[in-house]
């Protein structure tokens, strides 16, 4: 996966790539040139008392040591550049990719999981790959050349590269096996540290109320502990790894200085050949040390690449048709046919055999016991979800057969929890219409009732708003939350018990302006107050996900017993009457 993953993103940045491998391929050449000059410079030079030997090789060596900097520098440059550019496509891929998950696929992974996703498995990936082009490219290069170099110095003292190499991987590929299980535990745990964190930060409030602050931290503390535990066994094979291979290197160094002594007394070695050889030798073993600091990365890399591949192959829930169908007129009319739908794994659908018409022009209420399924119908309308049976339609086009971003464009939705984004008051309404006027968001905050505490903020329209919208009420989230649906003024609207944090004397004056303008949309709403569905047109009861009544609220208090329950349990029998 970790291949396939790169292969498919470098591709644009093939020119780029074969730069670096020929900046590197020029420094690592001139690297191996310059111990064999400096042999030459003791035996010609230094031994025959030559000093213009001496200095005529020196500047060839100087000018190579230039060669070899400029090109050092230009191969970290453009490596380090399409490294970042990497890591800039695949959170690009990533974003794309989660931004058209369903609510299922979001479930399924988790929105800590994902966020790790996005940005700590994608750096791992970005710094490997910024160290291969740093780093990897030339250790293969100067090992082999440092092999070849050090044959052409002497033959006999080439053959400790048998026996050196050969046990510096067998200590190193131990050592990595081991690591590799090792990096995927990590990135599960970092996966539950930002699970909890996600949590206690949101839930602050709820955690103070409770006083659980010490039961939190306990949670918290066992999560770090349990990182650590694994990041401790990470370092101490990572301790183990870097001793070993110095051990390697310096037993080595020994062994050549021991022979090449002899050699050099018998008159089968100078001293230059002697020193040029322990180079090499030492290019060798920091190719072989830097190879092993890349094993080290490659491993928690690799997990990573998984786990961001696993995201990227993900095929969403909810897709748009090869050809989708174009809606010849945009009227609201919505018609669900025994719908049903059935989380993946449930042993019971949340709804089955659902019917539901909601026309232009009227109040189409839904009400029902917790659980029922109210929001999960909702919810299929826009293609939140796709009916796993039966059909739903819109404008008697079947909504799976349209461009999702065409069916969404025609619909106002206010959330069950109604979201503010970070920004302002002006900014979070404009995503309902991009280019509204300040007149235009006046007059839906005024149709939200809104109007009046955003003109006592500060900043008015300016006024700042914290992600979430943790700074102001529920009640005014609410608010805001449906001045953002009015301002699109869709052909449909979708109220998922988005006015139960507003008194009754605001929820009245609301639902009473919503009418001056939703007369050619369809208002589908879900609440559990039943002061605000009473007056519908249409109301649909639920019960354990099937439509058991449908009519207006005098005929479904005559004819359907649950409705009736609902409504009794917060009406008397002469207010429900």
């Amino acid at each position: 996966m970790f291949v396939s993953l790169l292969r498919t993103y470098l591709r644009p940045y093939q020119r780029p790539i074969a730069m670096i491998v020929a900046f590197q391929l020029v420094a690592t050449i001139a690297s191996l040139y310059l111990p064999g000059l400096n042999a030459l410079i003791i035996d010609k030079g230094v031994v025959t008392g030559d000093t213009g030997y001496i200095v005529r090789t020196g500047v060839v060596m100087l000018g190579v040591t230039a060669i070899q900097i400029v090109c050092a520098i230009g191969a970290v440059y453009f490596g380090a550049r399409t490294a970042m550019a990497l890591g800039r496509d695949l959170r690009e891929a990533v974003f794309v990719t989660v931004d058209s998950f369903a609510a299922q696929e979001v479930g399924r992974f988790g929105a800590p999981s994902l966020i790790t996703r996005s940005t700590n498995d994608i750096q791992q990936v970005q710094m490997v790959v910024l160290l291969t082009f740093t780093m990897m490219i030339a250790a293969p290069i100067m090992c082999v050349g440092g092999i070849i170099m050090a044959l052409r110095q002497d033959v006999y003292l080439s053959s400790l590269l048998v026996v050196i190499i050969p046990i510096l991987l067998v200590c190193v590929v131990l050592i990595i096996s081991r690591m590799r299980p090792l990096f995927r535990s990590m990135q599960e745990k970092i996966d539950l540290i930002n699970r909890i964190l996600r949590e206690q930060i949101g839930g602050v409030r709820v955690i103070r109320a409770f006083v659980k602050d010490t039961h939190e931290q306990q949670r918290f503390d066992g999560a770090s502990t349990d990182l650590m535990d694994v990041s401790v066994r990470v370092g101490r094979l990572m301790a183990l790894m870097f001793p070993m291979v110095m051990l390697v290197m310096n037993v080595s160094s020994v062994a050549v200085m021991w022979l090449g002594g002899h050699r050099i007394a018998n008159g089968d070695m100078q001293i230059g050949t002697l020193t040029a050889f322990l180079s090499y030798l030492m290019q060798i073993l920091i190719a072989v040390m830097m190879a092993t600091f890349m094993f080290v990365m490659v491993p928690r890399a690799e997990v990573s690449a998984e786990r961001v591949t696993e995201v990227l192959d993900t095929v969403p829930s909810v897709r748009a048709p090869e050809v989708p169908q174009v809606r010849t007129r945009h009227t609201g009319l919505v018609e669900l046919r025994d719908a049903s739908f059935s989380y993946p794994g449930a042993q019971e659908p949340v709804l089955h055999g659902a019917n539901l018409i909601a026309r232009p022009g009227e109040t189409t209420a839904i009400v029902g016991s917790t659980g029922s399924g109210k929001s999960t119908l909702l919810n299929l309308i826009p293609r939140l979800v796709d009916v796993t049976g039966g059909v739903v339609l819109v404008d008697d086009h079947d909504v799976r057969s349209l461009d999702p971003k065409d069916l969404r464009s025609s619909i106002g939705l206010v959330p069950q929890r109604a979201y503010l984004f970070g920004g302002t008051v002006a900014t979070n309404l404009r995503y309902g219409k991009a280019d509204a006027t300040d007149d235009e968001l006046w007059t839906a905050l005024e149709i939200a009732q809104a109007r009046e505490f955003v003109e006592a903020m500060p900043d008015g329209l300016n006024s700042a708003i914290a992600q979430g919208g943790t700074n102001v009420s529920g009640g005014q989230r609410q608010r805001l939350a449906i001045a953002r649906a009015v301002i699109k003024a869709p052909d449909i609207y979708l109220f998922d018990d988005s006015f139960s944090a507003l008194d009754y004397d605001t929820d009245a004056r609301l639902r009473e302006a919503l009418s001056t303008i939703t007369t050619r949309s369809a208002v589908i709403i879900v609440a559990q107050r039943i002061s605000t569905i009473r007056n519908a047109d249409r109301i649909v009861v639920l019960d354990q996900g099937s439509v058991v009544g449908t009519g207006t609220h005098p005929a479904l208090m005559a004819s359907c017993e649950t409705y009736r329950e609902i409504v009794l349990s917060q009406l008397s029998e002469e207010e429900a009457a």
